[in-house]
């Protein structure tokens, strides 16, 4: 496989919190690939149909089942393991479930982000490390133009609030705890709406129309007109990997906070989404909700990628039509039951790297 990284993860212990979840599992798939001793720490898939499951992922990495609230429990991997770098993906990652769930939804993702910066301040041999969030943990103002780095944290929702917080507890551990010399390098990753194959989450586009399909059902969307920054999954976590790339061969001048999104031209909509899936798969069947009641939901979001594209030697790979085009590929290759989806997986890693 072409490496994009230099070297950097070959023969390094890499742990990854939230191996099971959908970016985590595609980012243990790349690592390993890389030569990388991958450990994961996550709650356990919730379906069959999870990537980690599909994929087979539990017999090609060392995973460890365990929830980020249980410090003591995470501390005690982290000290087991003694990895060289961690990426934290474990949270609860849906805007509608924040609403039915506050309490769990806040928990997971600040406690859970308290908690990991306590397993690396407490593990020495961890020398980069990373949290990553997401594009909604900026104030959102609806502006036409996209947040950057500096831009203040908020969130009306508990899901968007959640994940602001979360960016001003890595930007406190990191003033507080990992300024000097010998500690970790530490950043965060902001990423879109990331989409593609293996994500079975409830409440989101691809995945409910891929259901819906599937049993011959007419899917409901919901906010058509919501603009948001569409990312086939490899591209932001090949924009986590080159930080930790720069953080292990440069340091702390690469700490702090960084936006992965699709490039500036590339604002489509949900309604935009809907119509590009509708011309691979002409039979799918999509309505708009029948509820009149709808829960906040941001009408625009976009990212400023332009520190990333300078200083990382990133820059979004997929336009819109690939983009979809790659995240339906991989729905249709779980579809077929003969297909080895690991092998799936890493066919379009080597198709995006070729890129």
């Amino acid at each position: 496989m072409l490496d994009l990284f230099n070297n950097t993860f070959k023969n390094k212990k890499i742990l990854v919190t939230g191996d099971t979840g959908f970016k985590g599992s595609w980012m243990c798939i790349w690592l390993k690939e890389l030569g990388a001793d991958v450990y994961g720490y996550a709650l356990p898939p919730i379906t069959k149909k999870d990537n980690f499951i599909t994929s087979n992922l539990s017999e090609k990495i060392n995973h460890q089942d365990g929830d980020v609230r249980n410090l003591e429990h995470l501390k005690n991997y982290f000290n087991t393991v003694q990895p060289d770098m961690a990426f934290h993906l474990a949270a609860q990652p849906l805007v509608i479930e924040s609403y039915q769930n506050p309490h769990y939804n806040f928990e997971t993702n600040l406690m859970g982000t308290v908690n990991f910066f306590e397993a690396v301040r407490n593990c020495s041999s961890v020398k980069v490390a990373i949290n990553v969030t997401t594009d909604k943990c900026y104030q959102n103002n609806e502006w036409l133009w996209g947040y950057r780095e500096n831009d203040a944290m908020g969130g009306d929702d508990p899901y968007s609030a959640s994940k602001g917080c979360s960016e001003l507890i890595t930007n406190s551990y990191i003033k507080s705890f990992f300024t000097k010399e010998g500690t970790a390098h530490v950043a965060s990753g902001r990423a879109g709406n990331v989409i593609g194959g293996g994500d079975w989450a409830d409440n989101r586009i691809i995945p409910d129309i891929m259901r819906a399909y599937e049993s011959n059902q007419t899917s409901e969307i919901r906010n058509p007109n919501s603009v948001r920054p569409w990312q086939f999954v490899l591209e932001p976590i090949f924009g986590y990997m080159k930080l930790a790339e720069k953080l292990w061969a440069d340091g702390k001048k690469f700490a702090g906070g960084w936006n992965f999104g699709p490039s500036a031209f590339e604002n489509y909509s949900v309604g935009d989404v809907v119509n590009e899936v509708e011309k691979i798969i002409p039979s799918i069947k999509i309505d708009a909700p029948k509820s009149n009641e709808k829960l906040h939901e941001a009408g625009l979001l976009k990212l400023d990628i332009t520190k990333a594209v300078n200083y990382l030697e990133w820059k979004p790979k997929l336009n819109f039509e690939e983009t979809i085009q790659f995240t339906i590929q991989g729905y249709m290759e779980e579809a077929n039951s003969l297909n080895n989806i690991y092998d799936c997986r890493v066919n379009q890693i080597k198709s995006y790297c070729n890129k």
